[in-house]
C-alpha cells in the first residue's frame, strides 16, 4: 500500500510539473514579438496574408532535409541571440522561426523591431548573416504537432493543390514557419507559406 502511495505521489508531481511547463510555454508565447502580417482573405483550408518588410538573422544550411539540419541551424542562431556576439548582448527571441524550403535550407530568426542592420551586434559565427525580407503576399496553410520532412512535404503539396484549385499563381519560394519551443507539447502550430506572384 505504501509503495502505491509513493507511486501516486510521484505521478502527481510529474503531471503537475508537465502542466506547469506547458502553461509557462503558452503564456510566454503571448509576450513574444511576432512577424507582422494582415490576413487578406480566408479560404476553407488556407489564407492569404500580407507580411511587412522585416529583418532576420539567417544561417544557410547544408541540406534540404529538415531532420538533418533544423537542430544545428537553431543552435547557431540561438547562440547569437543568447549573447554569442561582439557585445555579448542578449536579443529577445521572436516567433515564428522560419526555414526556406530550398535545395539548401536557410533558417531565420526575425530581429526585434528596435534593431536595424546598423545597431545589431556583429555575430561571433561568420556563417550568420542579416537578411532583409521585403514586404510580401503569401498563402499559408497550418498543421499541428512536430514538423518533420514528411509533414512538411504533405502540407506543401496540399497548399499547392488548393492554390491550383482556386487559380492563384504562386512562386517557388516556400517557407516553413514554426511557432513553439521544443518543450511545448500542447497546441503546437506550424505553417507552410509560399510567396504569391501578385496580391489576391
Amino acid at each position: 500500500m505504501k509503495i502505491m502511495n509513493v507511486i501516486l505521489i510521484i505521478v502527481g508531481i510529474v503531471v503537475a510539473a508537465f502542466l506547469a511547463i506547458q502553461l509557462f510555454a503558452m503564456s510566454s508565447q503571448k509576450s513574444i514579438e511576432t512577424y507582422p502580417f494582415k490576413v487578406v482573405k480566408t479560404y476553407d483550408n488556407f489564407e492569404i496574408r500580407n507580411y511587412e518588410a522585416s529583418l532576420f538573422t539567417a544561417v544557410k544550411l547544408s541540406s534540404n532535409e529538415y531532420s538533418k539540419v533544423s537542430s544545428s541551424g537553431f543552435s547557431i542562431l540561438a547562440g547569437y541571440i543568447f549573447g554569442g556576439n561582439e557585445t555579448n548582448e542578449k536579443i529577445a527571441m521572436t516567433s515564428p522561426v522560419a526555414m526556406t524550403l530550398e535545395d539548401s535550407m536557410t533558417m531565420m530568426f526575425m530581429v526585434p523591431q528596435k534593431f536595424n542592420k546598423e545597431n545589431l551586434p556583429r555575430p561571433n559565427q561568420s556563417q550568420i548573416e542579416f537578411k532583409e525580407e521585403p514586404a510580401k503576399t503569401v498563402a499559408a496553410i497550418r498543421f499541428g504537432g512536430w514538423a518533420n520532412d514528411e509533414e512538411i512535404e504533405k502540407y506543401k503539396q496540399k497548399l499547392i493543390a488548393e492554390l491550383d484549385k482556386n487559380g492563384i499563381e504562386y512562386t517557388n519560394r516556400f517557407y516553413l514557419l514554426g511557432y513553439n519551443p521544443p518543450y511545448e507539447i500542447l497546441n503546437r502550430k506550424n505553417e507552410i507559406i509560399v510567396e504569391l506572384k501578385s496580391e489576391v
